[in-house]
């Protein structure tokens, strides 16, 4: 690997987009677009669904319009639209039988109000689970690294295990999980996988907001919906026969009746000295039936092959879908429209890649990927980082767009979580130079790093970011606009309520463009590969692949 990308060499690029006219982006067109996408004829773009028929279509039909070339699946010789991304898909058949028997006293969990439990992915018709022993086991997390054990050496196999969300720092700040900062111990995704690993019949997450960093509706509709995951060789090796959420109160008053204290236990699971407790007389038991067949999803791949370096690549990503049709809110919806949620960042896909196939042919292929399933666990970005239609060591960036902003331009832009790399050096001092500051994510303990499609480019090494709106509004009140993501966060993320608004102006959202479009057009326009920075879990996977690039 030659020239290591220094934020000198960066902010020194002149022969790229800076000496070219940076393109303009149509605020009404991202609107129109946004509007179509979110809209009810397209059911909540849900997998595997008449939803994902119209929107494959639509993407293709806008990608086609934009002047890109198909960059999917080889069929004949020739590139598709599409990457076929098989899926398992599993549904709960009815209602779950949940209940615990506590002191021989048989009580009910009510699915959706008590509990969140997810219809199993291990291809089971059926889940049988009979009054096993519960263990509450901290934050469920084993590190050695960090020399920490919540397991203490018990035997949990068979037994349902009650742990709590987010990293053992989270309210104090301060310790070996990076502080407020979430590392991948605080992901649900991590706990699971644990409780896989030891064996245990199943395992329930307490939910609470601040640590969770979303309420208990977004729990709700994201859990008890169809489930979909990527076909595994071993899926017990990674999923427990139970995954779900409890509500924060009644795990409390679970444990206030097996004579312990929820807020006790929670302060002893913040320190290496935790042992985990098994409920006295106290058993769960979960009866259902389940749907559960192998689908095929599709990723959508446009491509604007590169003059001088065609098999190197910078890739721009969104995921397409959403939840589909669920559960109905309050006022009878049952569509989950997905307008921020990611009609946007799909809108953006598509306008960035209208800018490069008008442009000047870039020296590296640009490849513009619509991903599936990113809703049910970045599943369409995880099989393409599984099996890369362009190899990921000659992959020199991707950048994604989730969940943008529609309001006007501000002064500031973000990432999601905390990945330092030579790329967003690269970010950061194009934005300068368009008069606009970075500013770091403000919710770390969110862990919206892995929460993104990047992710599945990043954990194999490559420089990967997922680029957030900023929120200082150049005209416009900065507490109105941060009253503006509460209220999403809290009244329509993951909620019905996701919905196209006329008064949104999209003038922002066209700056942020010109941003991405820069950087894009920097990276693919000269020969730097970014680097993780030294510390960076991601960097010695990077590393591997260092040869394969010249």
């Amino acid at each position: 690997m030659k020239h290591p990308l220094t934020l000198a060499v960066l902010l020194a690029l002149s022969t790229s987009a800076f000496a070219l006219d940076t393109p303009k982006f149509d605020p009404q067109r991202l609107s129109d677009e946004v509007k179509t996408l979110s809209s009810d004829a397209f059911e909540g773009r849900g997998p595997a669904t008449e939803g994902e028929k119209l929107t494959v279509a639509w993407i293709i039909e806008q990608m086609q319009q934009a002047g890109l070339q198909p960059g999917g699946d080889l069929k004949e010789g020739k590139r598709s639209w599409t990457q076929a991304v098989p899926l398992l898909r599993a549904d709960i058949d009815g209602t779950p039988r949940l209940d615990l028997d506590i002191g021989g006293k048989v009580e009910a969990l009510e699915q959706g109000k008590d509990i969140a439990v997810r219809a199993p992915l291990d291809g089971s018709k059926e889940v049988s689970i009979d009054k096993v022993p519960v263990v509450f086991v901290g934050y469920g997390v084993s590190a050695p690294e960090r020399n920490w054990d919540d397991f203490k050496g018990m035997d949990v196999r068979g037994k349902l295990l009650i742990c709590l969300v987010n990293d053992p720092d989270f309210e104090t700040g301060k310790g070996d999980f990076g502080g407020k900062a979430m590392t991948y111990y605080g992901r649900w995704t991590y706990k699971f996988e644990e409780a896989a690993r030891r064996g245990a019949a199943g395992l329930l997450v307490v939910h609470e907001t601040a640590p969770a960093s979303y309420g208990w509706p977004t729990v709700k509709n994201s859990n008890t919906n169809t489930m979909f995951d990527i076909v595994r060789k071993n899926p017990a090796q990674t999923h427990p026969k139970l995954e779900g959420w409890i509500q924060r109160d009644v795990a409390a008053d679970l444990l206030k009746r097996s004579g312990l204290d929820f807020d006790t236990l929670k302060k002893q699971a913040q320190t290496r000295e935790f042992k985990p407790a098994q409920l006295k007389d106290v058993n769960f038991s979960a009866h259902y039936a389940v749907r559960s067949e192998v689908i095929t999803s599709h990723n959508v791949v446009g491509r604007v092959e590169g003059s001088k370096y065609p098999d190197e690549t910078v890739l721009f990503s969104a995921h397409w879908d959403h939840l589909g049709i669920g559960q109905p809110d309050a006022k009878g919806d049952r569509i989950y429209n997905g307008a921020i949620d990611n009609a946007t960042g799909t809108a953006a896909l598509i306008e960035l890649g209208r800018a490069f196939a008008h442009a000047p042919k870039p020296q590296r292929s640009v490849v513009f990927l619509a991903v599936t399933a990113e809703e049910k666990g970045l599943l369409g970005s995880e099989y393409y980082a599984d099996n890369p239609l362009y190899p990921l060591a000659t992959t020199a960036g991707v950048l994604n767009t989730d969940a943008l902003s529609p309001l006007g331009p501000t002064r500031d832009f973000s990432t999601s979580g905390k990945g330092s790399s030579q790329l967003l050096d690269l970010l950061i001092a194009d934005g300068k130079k368009m008069g606009r500051v970075f500013k770091p994510d403000s919710h770390l303990e969110g862990g919206y790093f892995f929460r993104s499609d990047h992710f599945s480019f990043a954990k194999r090494g490559v420089p990967a970011l997922s680029f957030g709106s900023g929120s200082e509004l150049i005209d416009g009140d900065k507490a109105a606009a941060e009253a503006e993501q509460g209220d999403y966060g809290k009244n329509r993320y993951h909620q019905p309520a996701d919905e196209w608004r006329a008064s949104w102006p999209f003038t922002g959202l066209a700056k942020d463009l010109e941003l991405l479009y820069r950087v894009g057009s920097d990276l693919a326009n000269s020969r730097q590969w970014p680097q993780w920075s030294g510390d960076s879990e991601f960097r010695a996977a990077r590393e591997t692949s260092a040869a394969q690039r010249k």
